[in-house]
């Protein structure tokens, strides 16, 4: 059985669901879909601008939609909410980014409501751990030391299992190859097996390196 369909959509409905949660008429699904996607993409370029750090240091696990007739829910999954909240205490940092936003997708003729939720283990989540080893490899660190780190700070959120591969021209070297590391158990091929996964693209002054994280999180 072939290896190349994404584990979060081969387990939508039974461990998985969507990250936007809507209706729209077929010939409105499309423009839809984009607006989701430019309010996550400036919700990560405002606190990438106001906190001075840099793109994948955020903290983000993942942003969720959720549109009503009148209202649009975005509610913020985030591992450092501390980051945000304390970045600017003068000016509310949540606050403005609502108003932010509120005006950036004024448009869409709906009130906007925004939701920081703080993830109880960051380091349990692949996005944030993928950040983390992004960060070490941009500052030259050993590829190997980055992934064993990341599994060190895993077994701390009490996951099942871990799997990290990292793919490009590693160390620099001229041919590019695939090196990866497990710990623990990750089933796959188990649907009910909740898998959490990123894929995540990192740029060194080497070339464009590859991320891809698989967290066993537990069994249904």
């Amino acid at each position: 059985m072939g290896q190349k369909i994404n584990p979060l959509g081969f387990r939508l409905g039974t461990t998985q669901s969507h990250h936007s949660v809507w209706f729209a008429q077929p010939k409105n699904y499309s423009e839809s879909l984009q607006d989701d996607q430019k309010i996550r993409d400036f919700i990560k370029n405002y606190i990438q601008k106001n906190l001075k750090i840099s793109s994948g240091a955020q903290g983000i696990a993942c942003i969720k939609i959720q549109k009503g007739i009148d209202l649009i829910r975005v509610i913020i999954f985030m591992g450092f909410p501390k980051l945000l909240i304390e970045s600017r205490p003068q000016e509310r940092g949540i606050e403005e980014l609502q108003m932010n936003l509120q005006k950036e997708f004024h448009y869409m003729n709906r009130k906007l409501n925004l939701a920081i939720t703080r993830i109880a283990k960051p380091y349990g989540n692949p996005i944030i751990l993928a950040e983390f080893i992004a960060e070490q490899l941009m500052n030259r660190v050993s590829f190997r030391k980055a992934m064993k780190k990341a599994i060190e700070l895993n077994e701390e959120a009490d996951t099942k299992g871990i799997q990290v591969q990292i793919a490009g021209r590693i160390d620099g070297k001229d041919i590019a190859r695939v090196e990866w590391i497990r710990e623990g158990r990750v089933p796959l091929q188990t649907i009910r097996a909740k898998i959490d996964y990123c894929s995540y693209i990192v740029r060194t002054i080497y070339g464009v390196l590859g991320i891809k994280i698989w967290i066993f999180i537990d069994k249904e």
